[in-house]
């Protein structure tokens, strides 16, 4: 069905919608930057994996990342091509496929590859090895999302190296970003030269991770792709991959939501939504991370309070969960029920981590073409709950 983009009066529904063209402006960018730099930029799919879009993004990149076997399978059956795997740990029962699907795998620890280095080459002798190293420095603020804070499971610091890595050694991967910019890039490589640069001559490929937000419109783009050329300058055999997941589809579309009841109590309105903060939004909570909404203006909480004629809600969702809420946010009119409430920027992350906790069910994907027209690729039901309970 066609419908208005700017306040989707003909969807009453809640759905997660994928706009077309905001994607390939974002797959634009970053194939030029890749382009640009002589870096591979892949998909991470632990930001994103909506797979029936694949095709989309085949026509600007040629490798996914993943970071568990099911990830790494749906990104060779689906995307087509081999993996470029990490996960914190490999198990007997799954080494062997994740292999078979991997052209890049990369062990968290040695004790992980001291265990499965010779089972990954007697699976798929096209695999590249390498190990993810810890640089002990990010500069990312929210603790949840820090994986070089002190005492971090992931990687091994340089004191752990030995002088001469094992010959089946091809690569480096180093995470320490999340939704950064270029600056904290060129701040962060320092410490990583720093810390492992004598180890780069034995090395073939360097993977800096994810979190590079270089579709973000403050983002310096310039500067990181300077970075990356500079670089190569001083390691010319090095190749060099990123795996962003945000970046991709940062601003891409909605989550589209309808009021189904408006309560109030101690002086508190509360609009509650067909939604739920815990099941479809839960970086709102585990950040905590308050979303834009079209048409509102977000308000401090000591603001929650407020005269009818104010127009200020409180937003509730769905679940039974007492702190399944949010607030506040200011509208330039009275609410009605069935009216929509459009959630900015909901693709990234929010569309991979959702759950069925309480039996409330998924809002449906959408894929919102250049013309108007609004593809329906899923609707979620009743089964889709039963088989998580099998």
């Amino acid at each position: 069905m066609k419908v208005n983009p700017k306040t989707f009066q003909e969807v009453h529904e809640p759905i997660y919608v994928l706009e077309e063209s905001l994607l390939r402006r974002n797959l634009e960018l970053i194939h030029s930057i890749a382009e640009t730099a002589d870096a591979d930029i892949i998909l991470a799919l632990k930001a994103f994996a909506l797979w029936k879009t694949f095709p989309i993004f085949k026509e600007y990149i040629s490798a996914t990342t993943a970071s568990s076997l099911y990830e790494a399978r749906l990104a060779f059956e689906e995307f087509g091509s081999p993996v470029h795997i990490y996960t914190p740990v490999y198990t007997d029962d799954m080494i062997d496929e994740v292999a078979g699907y991997s052209s890049h795998l990369i062990f968290n620890s040695w004790a992980q590859y001291d265990r499965y280095h010779e089972r990954v080459s007697q699976a798929n002798q096209n695999t590249s090895l390498g190990v993810r190293v810890n640089p002990e420095y990010s500069e990312i603020r929210t603790a949840l999302y820090n994986p070089c804070a002190s005492g971090s499971r992931f990687g091994i610091v340089a004191d752990q190296l030995p002088d001469r890595l094992p010959s089946d050694i091809e690569g480096f991967h180093i995470h320490c970003h999340c939704e950064n910019g270029a600056d904290v890039f060129q701040r962060t490589l320092s410490h990583i030269e720093d810390k492992f640069s004598k180890w780069f001559p034995q090395l073939k490929w360097i993977n800096f991770g994810g979190g590079h937000l270089m579709t973000h419109k403050k983002y310096d783009v310039r500067l990181l792709t300077r970075i990356l050329q500079d670089f190569h300058r001083r390691y010319p055999h090095l190749k060099i991959i990123l795996e962003p997941g945000s970046a991709f589809v940062w601003r891409t579309g909605p989550l589209v939501a309808q009021v189904v009841d408006i309560v109030e109590n101690d002086g508190i309105r509360t609009a509650v939504l067909n939604v739920s903060f815990t099941c479809h939004m839960p970086d709102c909570l585990e950040m905590p991370y308050k979303p834009d909404i079209r048409g509102a203006e977000k308000l401090t909480l000591a603001k929650a309070k407020a005269p009818v004629e104010a127009h200020i809600y409180r937003l509730g969702g769905s679940s039974c969960l007492s702190g399944d809420f949010m607030g506040s946010w200011k509208f330039g009119h009275e609410l009605q029920i069935g009216e929509n409430i459009i959630f900015e920027d909901m693709i990234h992350y929010t569309t991979v981590k959702t759950n069925m906790f309480n039996g409330v069910c998924h809002p449906s994907i959408g894929l919102l073409h250049s013309d108007g027209e609004l593809e329906i690729l899923r609707r979620f039901g009743y089964e889709d709950y039963k088989n998580r309970m099998d």
